[in-house]
């Protein structure tokens, strides 16, 4: 099951809340029509429930301050510390358990250097399964495998028609993949912390930790972490076509606040030092960028902020 972690395909006002005009005399009246609540069906397939730990394999060279923004925003995932009040990793994490399966507890586990390019730099979906096999090896069936690849590591359908996978993987809980984009296309899977390829060229934001390709790597991965808890073996809660399915967060793309349209991300929070944009705060004083996810109570995209 790939999923692309895209640009906005949400719509202008107008299309939010499918303005019309009425064509009756003078003066003419704008007319404003609600959007029909989305909805995203469950298929009564198995979900993510309890525990579960994630195994980091980080394939290629990254710096020891890129896989801390990594590391750190796993830990912040179930964080239950009262010094993160809202808007924070956490309680975006805990729209998940609203959905059927009910709370799903993440946990770091061990933490794997790929740093030799074992399987070279350009790899098939399979090689990507491989190492996420390795990455949750001896977990068992509560292990998720993560797989991060470098931005000189080409993969199958990288940027071209995604910007990392979740699937199944035996023995284990599934995986997930995730690339960072920032030389190959930061404009497809690091927006809004670069400019789009398409669509309408606002200045990019600037990203909380400095490196738009890690930051776009946890937009993705919280993408990605989201399907893989709601729709873990394609028959969870997904809308249109099981092998192109919109899920938890890809059916919100590019909402990252209130009163988003094409371009532009919503309203977010902005570090007063550093202009940095963020909408949840993590561990450690990090802040990060969390997309909207579907909240299955008000079958609306749910932000942060």
């Amino acid at each position: 099951m790939d999923r692309m972690a895209a640009s906005s395909t949400l719509l202008l006002l107008c299309s939010l809340l499918l303005c019309s005009y009425s064509t009756a005399a003078a003066p003419r009246k704008l007319v404003l029509v609600q959007q029909p609540p989305l909805v995203l069906k469950y298929h009564n397939g198995p979900l993510l429930r309890g525990n579960y730990t994630l195994s980091l394999l980080f394939y290629g060279r990254f710096s020891a301050a890129q896989r801390s923004i990594v590391v750190d925003f796993v830990r912040s995932l179930s964080s239950t510390g009262a010094s993160l009040p809202p808007p924070s990793v956490a309680s975006w994490w805990r729209t998940t358990a609203r959905y059927a399966g009910g709370d799903v507890h993440l946990s770091l586990g061990p933490q794997l250097l790929e740093e030799s390019y074992s399987k070279g730099k350009l790899l098939s979906s399979s090689d990507v399964a491989a190492l996420a096999g390795k990455a949750a090896a001896g977990g068992g069936h509560r292990a998720v495998g993560v797989v991060v690849t470098d931005g000189d590591v080409a993969v199958e359908g990288f940027c071209s028609s995604r910007c990392g996978t979740h699937g199944r993987l035996a023995g284990s809980a599934g995986f997930v993949w995730v690339g960072d984009s920032a030389r190959q296309c930061p404009g497809q899977c690091a927006w809004p912390f670069h400019q789009p390829i398409y669509g309408p060229q606002a200045p990019p934001l600037v990203s909380p930790s400095g490196d738009v390709g890690m930051d776009g790597v946890v937009i993705n991965l919280a993408t990605l972490l989201a399907g893989a808890a709601t729709n873990p073996n394609g028959d969870g809660y997904f809308q249109g076509p099981a092998d192109a399915p919109l899920e938890a967060v890809t059916a919100c793309t590019g909402v990252f606040g209130s009163g988003a349209y094409p371009g532009y991300p919503g309203k977010v929070l902005v570090d007063p030092t550093s202009g940095a944009s963020y909408n949840a705060r993590g561990l450690g004083g990090r802040k990060y960028l969390l997309p909207a996810m579907w909240d299955p109570v008000t079958s609306q995209c749910s932000t942060l902020v």
